[in-house]
């Protein structure tokens, strides 16, 4: 079988080169291609009009709307030639009205299955994965803020430098994934909410990041520990076939060297910024 680049998963459309079978059904309104084509070329997608070896992505869109007079060509010679190039194998995503009305949102969409009938039609059928229901779109730095009232007694400046601290921590992560050429998603609807994850491979990663700013290293480190082994069991119940590597993301090295031993007694993986040893 060919190799499948996307693993099942459309990022996005930056830097595709796409093609329409027809007119696409965007959040709830139809839209012809010319439109579609406009709105992908907004997105950094190279659109053409008609399939060819450089298209890397297909939207599958109405074809009850074409005109034919053959019966047995009211499949689309797109579809056919993508899984023919999918035979070959190059592998060209495909995606439906749903999935490029998520892409337009900057959210990843499901990549279609291909399959060919004996009469010769070529249909897209869901090919559910597992990265699909755990991983979702890319992580993304939020930006912080400073504030300050002699009202309150809860200290809020402390507050928001540990999370400007931790917002910091996920940027060098993002870094250093981006740079094995690994991109650091955010959690999948219906997830455990981790604050990162990635795969190598078929292995899947999920991370807690804890800022150790302004709170007591210890209770940061047993609250990170049990989150992510709580995540990771979430996980492992649901996709028991999956490899998912829990992993506790510290801003900097802690003080005590004990974590590191315990963080391996109990199966996770302990790191820190900036250098990140061990992913």
């Amino acid at each position: 079988m060919p190799v499948r680049p996307c693993r099942g998963i459309v990022r996005r459309l930056n830097g595709q080169t796409i093609c329409f079978t027809g007119r696409v059904l965007v959040d709830d309104e139809w839209r012809v291609r010319t439109h579609c084509a406009e709105r992908a070329r907004q997105e950094g997608a190279t659109p053409k009009t008609d399939f060819s070896q450089k298209v890397t992505l297909v939207i599958y869109g109405d074809l009850a709307s074409k005109v034919v007079t053959d019966d047995s060509r009211t499949y689309s010679s797109t579809l056919v030639n993508a899984e023919a190039e999918r035979r070959r194998g190059r592998h060209v995503c495909v995606v439906d009205g749903d999935g490029f009305s998520k892409l337009l949102r900057g959210r990843p969409a499901p990549c279609l299955e291909l399959r060919r009938a004996r009469t010769g039609r070529v249909r897209p059928v869901a090919a559910a994965t597992t990265e699909a229901h755990i991983l979702g779109g890319p992580l993304r730095v939020r930006r912080t803020g400073r504030r300050s009232s002699a009202d309150l007694t809860l200290d809020l400046n402390r507050l928001d430098e540990a999370t400007a601290v931790h917002e910091a921590t996920v940027g060098a992560l993002i870094a250093h994934l981006s740079r094995q050429g690994i991109e650091a998603c955010t959690y999948s609807s219906g997830a455990p909410e981790f604050d990162a994850g990635w795969s190598r491979g078929e292995d899947i990663f999920v991370a807690e990041i804890k800022s150790l700013t302004g709170a007591r290293e210890g209770q940061q480190i047993r609250l990170g520990i049990g989150q992510i082994l709580d995540y990771a069991h979430q996980l492992r119940s649901a996709h028991p076939s999956t490899v998912i590597h829990p992993v506790l993301v510290l801003e900097k090295r802690p003080s005590a060297a004990r974590w590191t031993a315990l963080a391996e007694g109990v199966g996770l993986r302990l790191t820190w910024a900036p250098g990140f040893s061990g992913i």
